[in-house]
């Protein structure tokens, strides 16, 4: 996928890799973030962060940098087209957000969502 596609499609903020390559640096070489989306989740669909072997599809988005990818797989790209990810620290906790367009409602946790 061309880099003017991915801009298109979903963007990571600086805190999310900076957090993502803390994790993979604590990992075996050659792991990846995999983010998908699934049906579950109190408001119908959520997101799944898994740790996967860093082994892209064809049909997988890479975003990321040398020391730190995130894979997400076509499907889920259907849901997540113009979604910001991105790792906020604040004083309810840290977690991983996603800043998605495509959502119309959220639960309160930001994990699960609907279309």
């Amino acid at each position: 996928m061309s880099e003017a596609a991915v801009a298109e499609k979903v963007s990571i903020t600086d805190s999310a890799i900076s957090r993502i390559e803390a994790i993979l640096a604590k990992q075996k070489p050659g792991t990846a973030l995999r983010v998908a989306v699934s049906g579950g989740g109190c408001s119908g669909f959520q997101y799944e962060y898994n740790l996967v072997p860093d082994e892209p599809t064809d049909d997988d988005l890479v975003l990321g940098n040398d020391k730190a990818h995130v894979l997400i797989d076509s499907l889920s790209l259907e849901f997540m087209q113009g979604s910001e990810i991105d790792f906020v620290n604040d004083l309810i906790g840290q977690s991983f957000q996603i800043n998605n367009p495509n959502a119309v409602a959220s639960c309160g946790c930001g994990t699960s969502f609907s279309v």
